[in-house]
Parts: C-alpha cells; structure tokens; sequence
C-alpha cells in the first residue's frame, strides 16, 4: 500500500492553515496525522490528512445540508 505524503507546504496550501501553526501543533500533539521520515522530513499521509480534514466537518458542520 502506497499513499502520497504531503510536506508541510503543500498541507498549507491544501488547508490554508499557516506552517507555523502546524509545526505548533505538531509540538502540542494536535491537529492533523504527521511523521518524520528520516531525521528532520515532517511529512503528512494524504489519505490520514483527508480522513482528518473529514472528522473536523463532521463535528463543525452548522446549518440545514
């Protein structure tokens, strides 16, 4: 099984959610799934990073659908 993994810069751009506010998050263990590959590489499974973005609709979601 293979997934796509997303640097930091690719998961602001996909979010809008500022770097600086991931890596903040990734020190307190929030937000979404991510990984070091190698000794400094902080990457993001896409397939996680999706599922993740998903949960937080679901739980903010206001108004008729």
């Amino acid at each position: 099984m293979t997934t796509d993994l997303l640097r930091t810069k690719q998961v602001t751009l996909q979010t809008g959610i500022p770097e600086g506010t991931l890596r903040w998050w990734r020190h307190c263990n929030e937000g979404p799934p991510s990984f070091k590959l190698g000794k400094k590489t902080v990457v993001y499974p896409a397939d996680k990073l999706a599922l993740w973005i998903a949960s937080n609709e679901a739980v903010s979601t206001k108004g008729a659908l």
